[in-house]
């Protein structure tokens, strides 16, 4: 039968939506008449466009200077870039910062929430919200985010375990001394509605309140069925602002009911070539199966839009958490903070995966298409996350004899656990699909829980200290960080099964950095550092295992990463334009590797290294041009170990030679403002075996290079409602977003597609 395309939306949410836009455009239409009539005795505070992209210092107190004196390549990403975009997710924020890449999960499992590659490491494990790890298996929204801080090189020593190539850190909004209130209403071109209002009110002197609603019920652009609907709630007092002594308390309830992409076959793109291979036993003959190869390889693609799940599938996250943030400022520049935090999400998914195709079946004929199918599989995702976390930071600036030491030392308190329930597919019927016609009416299982869980959580106590010692032009510095920590793993048997025995892994870790800048001149440095990061066995998901040659085995030592990096930044035009340029050199050591082919013994031997260059642009080029770009280039190369191992490639997947990506706007008038930028990603190989011939492979085995182009306009109708114009991938560039890892399934990027929004300032 035909598909047809889902239009299904919750009313209820459309409404929520209008409702939010609806009290904005009438509080806006309200203070616009009170300002026309001379309402002087409240008078409203209008806020126009911040066109400066640039950000001096980042909010983490470790680094005490500013950002064109630190030794690292630190990207800023502010509110400003953010809605000229109309970024709304974590994803789009960070397409403004080159060297990171999107991932799709192994074979027929897809990655949930936010999956991220940097300069060539998994990032996954070090995103975290104002100084505090945040686990969970979500996509996170920016709604309640001021800016995002991107900073690129092993940081273990700020941020502990993990932070194998840098970490991603969101900062929350808070309330400040002014009252302002700005909403927003989407809609978009392929459907759906997007609702948002950040409202800060001023309580006293020193007080106030601020609230950040979002609401959203969104068809995914280029895709039928798929759609993100939710809603965020964020409230955050602040009490003492502008004082020596403040206190911020800061929630946030996020809740997202999607529908999830399984993605599509990879059958018909460009480097796709069928080489299935003959089941046991076989059931044609191998003249017949290469007929059929040749077939699938010269076949067309699919359509992009077609959808190979169920509309009964669907991904339900819930996220809650509280925050408490205490500032203090002592006489003579020393300043303490804490924050602490609880916080637990759940995620509960069940999705439709595709898989290879029927290429050695009895049922497929290479003269007819439409026997032509696709395995599927089921998948379900139970995973609760939670934490409980206190970050304690000391800093002060001493003088010891003709030099100046800005010294920031800390205490980390934390508890983390990881719940996640085991479903399977056995003695369960998933139907194949047809390749180009699915029908979205069949009937397929639910996974079913097997009895089987892990639950894991991780102790830790991590103490450091940072000093940079500062003298005429030069800036030495250097960091230590001690963490002591312990791993409990509970694996739950499945029903019927052996009983496992829990695991467990203590051990204290050091990571360390150190570095020189020189001063040429007052707005400019050049800059060296050495840094290192230590990822031990269990470290990212609280997950041990008792296998030779996992990876989080108890019995292996932590893997490895330092880093090498020179480079200059310059605050140029009068400070309003951020220019940065480094060459970096990453080494991994410790990896798993593929030791004997023939027992099929692993070792820890493997060694990567990943070196490139990174150039940046951000800030004001005139009052009226702004612009955000940045170039990478990656090169990886296994140093020692079989690049034929499939945990080995896994590493150095998804490293594309050469990363780019640039913003800009121009405000034209003093009411109409254009921009626009476009990225650029080179091929990313998913098979890095240098003696495959990828003219065989079986399945996709890269994702080819693209560019796409952006643009935007805006308009202010009145001193308080703008109309902002979007249009993503203008040239309506055909590319792939990500592949899976085992070359059968991709997502496709979003096709040219629009949105008009409303700000509304009142």
């Amino acid at each position: 039968m035909p598909l047809i395309r889902s239009r299904k939306h919750n009313p209820g949410r459309y409404l929520a939506a209008l409702t939010l836009a609806g009290m904005a455009v009438t509080a806006a239409a309200q203070a616009e008449s009170a300002t026309e009539n001379g309402d002087h005795d409240n008078p409203v505070t209008v806020t126009g466009h911040h066109e400066r992209y640039k950000s001096d210092t980042v909010s983490s107190p470790k680094k005490t200077e500013a950002l064109v004196d630190t030794p690292q390549t630190v990207s800023v990403i502010s509110k400003e870039l953010l809605s000229d975009q109309n970024a709304v997710t974590l994803t789009d924020a960070l397409r403004n910062t080159p060297g990171i890449t999107m991932q799709l999960g192994e074979n027929g499992s897809t990655s949930a929430g936010d999956t991220f590659q940097l300069r060539g490491f998994s990032a996954q494990s070090s995103i975290y919200l104002d100084g505090i790890r945040d686990l969970g298996a979500v996509s996170r929204d920016v709604f309640n985010v001021e800016q995002v801080e991107v900073a690129k090189g092993p940081a273990g020593a700020e941020g502990g375990r993990g932070s194998s190539a840098g970490y991603i850190n969101l900062v929350s909004k808070r309330p400040y001394l002014e009252t302002r209130n700005h909403a927003t209403v989407s809609g978009y071109s392929d459907g759906g509605l997007r609702a948002s209002v950040d409202s800060n009110v001023r309580l006293g002197k020193t007080s106030g309140f601020r609230l950040n609603i979002m609401d959203q019920d969104v068809d995914v652009p280029g895709r039928d069925y798929v759609k993100n609907s939710g809603y965020g709630v964020a409230p955050a007092y602040g009490l003492g602002i502008g004082t020596d002594t403040r206190f911020y308390l800061l929630g946030q309830v996020v809740q997202q009911k999607n529908l999830p992409d399984g993605g599509l076959p990879v059958v018909g793109l460009a480097g796709y070539h069928s080489n299935a291979t003959q089941p046991t036993p076989a059931v044609i003959s191998n003249a017949q199966l290469a007929l059929n190869n040749a077939a699938l390889s010269a076949a067309a693609p699919v359509d992009s839009r077609n959808f190979y799940g169920s509309p009964n599938d669907y991904e339900k996250v819930d996220a809650a958490m509280a925050t408490s943030i205490i500032e203090h400022d002592f006489a003579d520049g020393v300043h303490l903070v804490n924050t602490t935090r609880y916080g637990q999400t759940s995620m509960d998914r069940v999705l439709t995966g595709v898989n290879g195709t029927n290429a050695a079946a009895a049922s497929f004929n290479p003269a007819d298409p439409s026997t032509w199918a696709v395995t599927r599989s089921r998948q379900r995702v139970d995973q609760d996350n939670r934490i409980l976390a206190s970050a304690t930071n000391l800093t002060a600036s001493l003088d010891w004899g003709s030099w100046t030491h800005d010294v920031s030392a800390g205490l980390e308190l934390t508890y983390e656990e990881q719940q996640t329930k085991t479903y399977g597919t056995t003695g369960l019927v998933i139907p194949a699909a047809s390749l180009y016609h699915p029908n979205v009416n069949d009937t397929l299982p639910v996974p079913v829980a097997t009895g089987a869980a892990t639950d894991g959580d991780t102790t830790t106590v991590a103490g450091y200290v940072f000093d940079t010692a500062k003298h005429g032009p030069w800036l030495l510095s250097a960091g230590l960080r001690l963490d002591t920590y312990t791993i409990h793993t509970n694996n739950t048997a499945a029903t019927g099964a052996t009983a496992i025995a829990p695991l467990k892994d203590s051990r204290t870790i050091a990571s360390w950095n150190i570095g020189a800048v020189y001063k040429p001149r007052r707005n400019g440095s050049v800059y060296i550092s050495y840094a290192t990061s230590l990822t031990p066995p269990g470290g990212s998901n609280f997950q041990l295992s008792s296998t030779a040659g996992n990876l989080a085995n108890a019995a292996l030592d932590p893997t490895e990463t330092d880093n090498f990096e020179i480079g200059t930044k310059w605050d140029v035009f009068r400070d309003h334009l951020s220019l940065t340029a480094a060459w970096y050199n990453t080494q991994a050591k410790n990896e798993i590797s593929l030791q004997d082919p023939v027992t099929l013994l692993y070792a820890q031997i493997g060694k990567r290294e990943v070196s490139g260059i990174e150039l940046g642009a951000v800030g004001q080029l005139s009052p009226k041009w702004t612009v955000s770009a940045g170039v990478q280039t990656m090169h990886t190369e296994i140093k020692q170990g079989s690049t034929g191992n499939n945990a080995q490639g896994a590493a150095t997947r998804w490293s594309p030679d050469l990363t780019a990506t640039v913003w800009t706007t121009y405000k034209v008038t003093k009411r109409l403002t254009v921009g626009g930028g476009a990225s650029y990603t080179s091929d990313q190989l998913l098979v890095v075996n240098p003696e495959t011939d990828l003219s065989t492979y079986n399945g996709l085995p890269k994702i080819p290079s693209f560019v796409v182009a952006n643009a935007m306009a805006s308009y202010d109708l009145t001193r308080r409602i703008e109309l902002q114009l979007n249009v993503y991938n203008l040239f309506d560039e055909n590319y792939i977003q990500s592949l899976n890892n085992g070359g059968s399934r991709v997502t496709k990027g979003q096709p040219r597609t629009a949105t008009l929004t409303a700000h509304l300032r009142f």
